[in-house]
């Protein structure tokens, strides 16, 4: 038995020895990270310096976007539409030591230095710069941040707090009119101007256009004394928009923003999702908007590092990508030509007598073999000024009655569902229909389905459309169609197959479809059997007069046929010609009947005589639709009758008075049988 002094000397010397491995293994813990510090700074220092100091520049340096120069537009023989022309900009990167009142210094020292005016900027720019002038007054003044813009209601909400931040400006904007802009000195206006456009990317880094095309003078004066101007600088690859020929086709081919503008306001949540920055120029309407990715290109992307004295050192990181050219299907010759006849027409007979509401025309042409549209016109007239304004797109964004030229439509419906068949007579003479009177223009006699159509019958199509509703007219009694909707539908149906009531699918931003009119009543078949009911595009009676053209056959309109890549003769994508739809090839016999009703009413001279006298056969069909005590006249078309190489229509809204005074419809008597042979002119016939 051990006694107890050593049994206490045995469990000290144990603590010791517990102790003394913690105190190691606690050493050798600091030693190993120790070592792995020495090595982490060794390699740090040594091997991934160059990678840390990448890592410094991102965090102390931004990523500036400029857009490519632009792709250019031809019309279908190469001559260019829209061109990208190099120039000079003053450009502004806000550096990084400058307050608010040193760009307004900045600002009133370039509008001053470089002789700007209240013509270089946007109306929508000296509305903003007006609200920016506002915002410099003092509090006490009554036009302190633009107050003196709204009403005492609209003060009360914003006040209470009951009105967005943007509703206010959105309501301010709306309030500021020349007077207002006019109001403000010349100078303190400009500085503003200026100042918005400095302060249009500074949340951003990116660079501002401040003055576009600068000229070689003021360029070298501003690298002389850029001290004088600090974030400011000359960008010598820049570029802007030209359009060589003007007003023709202007709507139709649309715009660019320029570069002080960058993305248009009511585009630019859709730009900035495919990546565009809010500097960048792009498509603003038209083609140019429809085609924007493809004419855009790829931005230059430069890395912008800020220096110890706050100004920005720029490396180019990825050059900048022209964007692609696009070739139309437009002849420009030919669109010159056009808009010259319909701008004679409305000049000389817009507002005159018995045409006192003529203030519009349009007319569109197209291959029908192809969809390729030819040349589009249109104008509008101001009634009190008498001036024309260009109105091209308005062949596919206005709506017009069509009138008789859709009976074409009806005689094809009713020869299909059986219900008249070819060749079968009807008398043409005023119809009782439960007391009330109904007729064509004058009584025509016996009438088949193709001299119906030479002679536009409507006693003729309301037989088609009163049987179609089950119905076989007895003079005096109501009219019995029992299935109204479903009549309707049916008949809207034939017409679709046609084009009508459809998007064509043509190639431009904002194409309409439709108005169709309430179907209610059973008299409302009657009427929509000879087009006083549904209103339609013009582009959609030309695709109409084109499946006529063409035995049956719907093209999709379309103005793109290829691409090109920039500086080259390499098509990098072709718009395929697009079959849409065809008429059934068991009623080809029917449209046969169409077809000769179209040519006979030319050959008759009911399609007016500059067409009947016309070398190349026309095949055509009026329309006139009562609109109030106006009507609305309508010309649709091909020809060549035998081989069609274009179709068109022709509508002139409202362009007579729609009594016993009745004018003759201007798209027979004036516009079409010149357009044709400018058009022929150019595509002679082939023999």
């Amino acid at each position: 038995m051990k006694r107890p002094y050593f049994k206490q000397k045995e469990q000290q010397d144990g603590t010791q020895r517990v102790v003394s491995n913690r105190i190691l293994v606690l050493a050798l813990v600091i030693v190993s990270m120790f070592l792995v510090m020495v090595v982490r700074l060794v390699d740090i220092q040594a091997f991934e310096h160059a990678a840390y100091l990448a890592k410094q520049d991102d965090y102390t340096s931004i990523k500036q976007y400029t857009t490519a120069p632009r792709g250019q537009i031809y019309d279908c023989k190469g001559r260019v539409l829209a061109k990208t022309v190099p120039c000079h900009n003053m450009v502004f990167i806000t550096p990084n030591n400058v307050d608010y009142e040193d760009l307004l210094i900045y600002a009133d020292r370039v509008g001053t230095v470089f002789e700007l005016k209240k013509e270089d900027f946007t109306q929508s720019e000296l509305k903003d710069a007006y609200l920016r002038y506002a915002s410099l007054l003092e509090t006490s003044d009554p036009a302190y941040n633009g107050m003196d813009l709204l009403t005492e209601e609209e003060k009360a909400q914003y006040q209470a707090g009951e009105m967005t931040s943007s509703k206010l400006r959105q309501i301010q904007l709306a309030a500021i009119n020349d007077e207002k802009i006019n109001s403000v000195e010349t100078r303190d206006l400009i500085q503003a101007a200026v100042y918005e456009r400095m302060a249009s990317n500074a949340s951003t880094g990116q660079a501002s256009v401040i003055i576009e095309d600068i000229g070689d003078e003021d360029s070298a004066y501003l690298i002389e004394h850029k001290l004088e101007f600090p974030g400011f600088d000359v960008d010598f690859n820049g570029w802007k928009r030209e359009y060589p020929y003007g007003q023709t086709l202007s709507d139709v081919i649309g715009s660019v923003t320029t570069s002080t503008e960058g993305l248009p306001e009511n585009l630019a949540e859709e730009y900035l999702a495919k990546g565009f920055q809010l500097n960048a120029q792009v498509g603003r309407s038209g083609l140019e908007y429809q085609y924007n990715d493809i004419l855009s290109g790829t931005s230059e992307i430069a890395k912008i590092t800020y220096e110890s004295n706050g100004l920005a050192r720029k490396e180019i990181i990825q050059p900048a990508v022209k964007g692609h050219d696009i070739h139309l299907s437009i002849d420009i010759d030919l669109q010159q030509d056009v808009d010259a006849v319909l701008k004679d027409v409305l000049t000389r007979l817009g507002g005159t007598e018995n045409r006192e509401n003529f203030y519009s025309l349009f007319t569109c042409l197209e291959n029908p073999n192809t969809g390729d549209v030819l040349a589009l016109s249109g104008y509008l007239m101001d009634p009190e000024t008498k001036q024309l304004s260009y109105y091209a797109s308005g062949n596919y964004t206005s709506l017009v009655n069509p009138g008789s030229c859709v009976k074409g439509v009806t005689v094809y419906m009713g020869l299909s569902e059986g219900v008249v068949t070819p060749g079968e007579v009807i008398n043409d003479e005023v119809l009782n229909i439960g007391g009330e009177l109904l007729g064509s223009f004058t009584n025509h006699g016996l009438v088949d389905d193709v001299s119906a159509l030479s002679v536009s019958s409507n006693v003729y199509m309301f037989n088609i459309a009163m049987r179609l509703g089950g119905y076989q007219y007895v003079s005096g009694q109501p009219l019995g169609i029992t299935d109204v909707s479903g009549t309707m539908n049916k008949m809207r149906q034939y017409y679709s197959m046609f084009g009508l009531g459809n998007e064509t699918g043509l190639d431009v931003p904002n194409e309409i479809n439709v108005y169709a009119a309430g179907n209610n009543t059973a008299g409302m078949i009657l009427n929509y059997s000879i087009g006083q009911l549904d209103t339609y595009t013009p582009v959609q009676l030309m695709q109409y007069a084109g499946v006529v053209a063409t035995g049956g056959k719907m093209y999709q309109p379309r103005f793109l046929q290829y691409v090109k890549e920039v500086n080259g003769d390499q098509i990098f994508d072709i718009n395929e010609v697009k079959l849409k739809q065809e008429l059934p090839s068991e009623n080809t016999e029917y449209l046969n009947r169409v077809q000769q009703g179209f040519r006979a009413c030319v050959a008759d001279k009911n399609c007016g005589d500059p067409l009947y006298a016309n070398e190349h056969e026309v095949s055509a069909k009026t329309g006139t639709a009562e609109v109030n005590e106006w009507t609305t006249a309508n010309l649709v078309g091909y020809a060549p009758a035998s081989k069609p190489t274009v179709s068109f229509a022709c509508s002139a809204p409202t362009s007579s008075v729609n009594n016993q005074a009745l004018s003759g419809n201007v798209c027979t008597t004036e516009v079409m049988g010149p357009v044709l042979d400018r058009y022929f002119e150019k595509y002679p016939e082939e023999k």
